[in-house]
């Protein structure tokens, strides 16, 4: 079989996290190789959570269990590669179906209700999420156009331990297929996007790469340019190897009419992270701002950027890491803390003006054999001033389970 090259959310980098030497399915005819690789998961979930009412003091506590997806879907690979006239040329389809669904009676379809009705939930169905070809060489790098992980954000998810778990925001998980991580808590979400980027070669090291992104339309009344973005990594190895990067988003709206009825504005972010490995022991510190960017404490790139007099949300965060490898078991320990500040429009009276969320996650991650990774998780979550509602939350979420690479 040959070593499958594949994009940096495919198995090959979440294999090297969990369990080493997963192997594609590899064919070759014609001098073109076609890998087949994949995930796939499962855990118990159970979720106490506690919400507080910040005028009244009032609080309830709810508990709920599930079976579910992690902050990883199910997912199949189909990678093709080959080489012609000197360059390098790849193409790349995925799809990531997930166990869970939003039936309430057993043994209907997903999505489909009690009376019959075909009640489709599109989070339930399955995500394609790599479809893009890219061609280059190592002499003057590559250029890829289609859909795969953005550039913003994509260095601290691949970091993120509980890729490989579930983390925090597991009530999400049910109707999507994945819960959220640390994101929102200590990050925002890269997403995978339409995209034209352009990566340098290696250099010493360094590694570039920049792109223009299918734009949203988060205000105003039109797009005439597309997102930008761009990374910047290091790589070092020697008897501490590491990594360090940063990372910049911005994307502009307009408007075509005089007043607008929700006022243009050109969102930014910024980031900033780096991870050191000594021994059996890696640490990972990161941060970033956003001015405009969304609101960070959902996770989600242009959601809540500013409210319709055109005031951007200013969001900010930090995520720390360790974790430590005893043999074939991986014990680590994150924590991560969101904060979105003005902007947003929070409608309750007396509702403050800033969100703040923060977690942590205990993980203990267990490599059964080159396939199979078991793995347990605490996650400690919570968040000050909900959107909209004046309360305050805590939760925790235990959480045990699998994670099958091939």
């Amino acid at each position: 079989m040959h070593k499958s090259l594949l994009s940096p959310l495919s198995m090959a980098l979440l294999a090297g996290l969990a369990s080493p030497g997963a192997q594609a399915v590899s064919f070759t005819h014609e001098g073109v190789t076609l890998d087949i690789n994949g995930t796939v998961n499962g855990f118990y979930v159970n979720r106490e959570e506690k919400t507080t009412d910040r005028r009244t003091g009032a609080s309830t506590t709810k508990t709920n269990s599930a079976l579910s997806n992690g902050l990883l879907p199910g997912w199949i690979n189909f990678v093709a590669t080959t080489q012609i006239d000197e360059q390098e040329i790849k193409a790349h389809f995925s799809f990531a179906p997930g166990i869970n669904n939003n039936s309430q009676v057993v043994g209907l379809p997903i999505g489909n209700n009690a009376n019959g009705a075909g009640n489709i939930n599109p989070y339930s169905q399955i995500d394609t999420r790599n479809v893009y070809f890219q061609f280059g060489n190592a002499q003057w790098g590559t250029l890829k156009f289609g859909r795969d992980i953005g550039l913003f954000g994509q260095n601290v998810i691949l970091s993120d331990m509980t890729l490989l778990g579930v983390g925090g925001t597991s009530n999400a998980g049910i109707p999507y297929n994945t819960t959220f991580g640390m994101i929102g808590h200590g990050y925002m979400y890269t997403g995978f996007q339409p995209q034209i980027t352009y990566s340098t070669p290696k250099l010493g090291g360094w590694q570039a790469a920049a792109g223009i992104f299918q734009p949203s339309n988060f205000a105003g009344d039109q797009t005439r340019t597309p997102g930008f973005q761009a990374k910047v990594d290091y790589d070092w190895g020697g008897q501490l190897p590491g990594k360090v990067w940063t990372g910049l988003v911005s994307q502009s709206t307009q408007c075509t009419q005089t007043p607008c009825a929700t006022q243009s504005f050109t969102a930014t972010g910024f980031e900033l992270g780096g991870k050191v490995k000594m021994g059996n022991f890696e640490t990972l510190a990161y941060a970033f701002n956003g001015k405009g960017l969304g609101l960070s404490t959902v996770g989600a790139q242009f959601f809540g950027g500013s409210n319709n007099a055109g005031n951007k949300t200013d969001s900010r965060g930090y995520f720390l890491q360790g974790t430590y490898q005893w043999g074939k078991t991986k014990v680590g320990l994150n924590f991560g803390e969101n904060r979105d500040k003005d902007g947003f429009a929070l409608t309750g009276a007396g509702s403050s003006n800033e969100i703040r969320n923060r977690a942590y996650t205990f993980g203990v991650y267990h490599a059964l054999n080159k396939m199979v990774t078991l793995v347990g998780e605490v996650n400690q979550e919570r968040v000050s001033n909900i959107l909209d509602s004046n309360k305050d939350s805590r939760s925790r979420t235990l959480s045990i389970g699998g994670i099958l690479f091939f």
